[in-house]
């Protein structure tokens, strides 16, 4: 769960970021943290946090965009950088065709990437289960 100090981000940047994602087939729209977020084959293209857009570039792609002086590395929290995302400037993310060019440079990246396993279900150990689910558990045994 976010730290209670992570704001919302505004309605008219959530509206931008939606109206800008770039369309591809298997990209899916999801919550990270609680923010609008967007991912290609388990991997985060982009997404919001508070107010501002985040893009997944890889390092050197973040590397070249902060050397340029356009964006700087995203830390959600002081000290504790994600790798290979940056923050878009303000200025771009203000304007819709600068920041679907953003969210289209993010997704070009993460389509050059492999794509994540799923997840195994997760078996609920049965002293977890409530007590109906253990006796119906238990009448399966017997069978």
């Amino acid at each position: 769960m976010p730290p209670a100090t992570w704001k919302k981000s505004p309605p008219d940047l959530i509206e931008r970021f939606a109206a800008s994602l770039p369309v591809h087939p298997d990209l899916v729209r999801k919550p990270m943290f609680g923010y609008p977020a967007a991912f290609v084959n388990g991997n985060m293209v982009c997404g919001l946090f508070e107010d501002s857009v985040v893009v997944r570039l890889g390092k050197e792609g973040v590397a070249q965009a902060v050397a340029a002086g356009r964006g700087k590395a995203f830390e959600p929290m002081p000290g504790r950088g994600m790798a290979g995302y940056l923050l878009v400037p303000t200025p771009d993310a203000a304007q819709a065709q600068t920041l679907a060019a953003w969210l289209q440079q993010a997704l070009d990246h993460v389509l050059t990437l492999p794509a994540k396993a799923a997840k195994a279900a997760k078996k609920t150990p049965a002293a977890a289960r409530p007590p109906a689910a253990k006796a119906k558990a238990k009448a399966n045994t017997r069978r």
